[in-house]
């Protein structure tokens, strides 16, 4: 039985967090309008980013039930929150996940997944799920490009239609969010084996345990500038306002 199968068996929360080998004390939990951030009491200090996905209304009761004393928790029982049915809980689970990460900033490519995409899918058959700012541009270069979403805009589809579309595409960009969400595995479940995906945003954790889930390209943000990060996320920015951040791609070696 072979680590790869043994690690579809499993599911991509309970992997990535198993693949976790370190731990250090919490220093900072900041959950922003659109972005969350977790800082570990490191040296130097690392932070983590996630998008705050947050349900419209709570009448099961808080969503973070522990909120205010979640420096209590060391960085890894906070990645554990990723498992929770809580949205919010999840995106806190998971800007803790990235923050355990120890990013190599020589292994990552500074590309664009806006450029990844253009690559590898122009004039051909592309579904992206979740809506882009380049989603335009990629429309124009495609030979058919549909894009899912939770809350469609116009032009978009609704999320119960990928089963229908995913399975076409020659090549699939997937949200990072869908890991908060839970829906990662039922997505890349529908792709071919052939199609190349490719996980992407703010809150995709650079990690290569993700090229054993089918994923070719992971593209993802690293912290470089911890205050920087911290100033504009609590300020209520969006992705491209965050200040002090890198984007970074990591490639499966076969698609080099």
């Amino acid at each position: 039985m072979t680590d790869t199968w043994k690690r579809e068996r499993m599911g991509i929360i309970d992997t990535l967090l198993t693949s976790l080998h370190t731990d250090a004390p919490t220093r900072q939990v900041l959950v922003g309008a659109f972005w969350t951030a977790v800082v570990l009491d490191t040296d130097p200090p690392r932070c983590g980013l996630a998008s705050t996905l947050r349900p419209a209304t709570h009448p099961g009761g808080p969503p973070v039930p522990r909120a205010g004393r979640l420096l209590e928790h060391s960085g890894r029982e906070l990645a554990e929150l990723l498992r929770s049915s809580s949205t919010l809980e999840a995106s806190i689970g998971m800007a803790a996940f990235n923050a355990l990460l120890e990013v190599d900033g020589e292994t990552g490519i500074e590309i664009n997944a806006e450029d990844v995409i253009l690559d590898k899918g122009t004039g051909k058959r592309i579904a992206i799920v979740g809506h882009f700012p380049f989603i335009e541009r990629v429309r124009r270069a495609a030979a058919e490009c549909w894009v899912v979403e939770l809350h469609p805009r116009p032009g978009d589809l609704p999320a119960e239609r990928s089963a229908e579309v995913l399975p076409q595409a020659d090549v699939v960009a997937l949200t990072g969010t869908s890991l908060i969400n839970h829906t990662f595995d039922d997505l890349i479940g529908l792709c071919n084996p052939d199609t190349f995906v490719i996980l992407l945003g703010g809150s995709t954790p650079l990690t290569p345990v993700l090229f054993d889930y089918r994923v070719d390209a992971v593209a993802g943000t690293w912290v470089v500038d911890v205050s920087a990060a911290l100033q504009t996320v609590g300020q209520g920015a969006t992705f491209p306002q965050i200040r002090g951040k890198r984007l970074l791609t990591l490639v499966r070696e076969e698609q080099l």
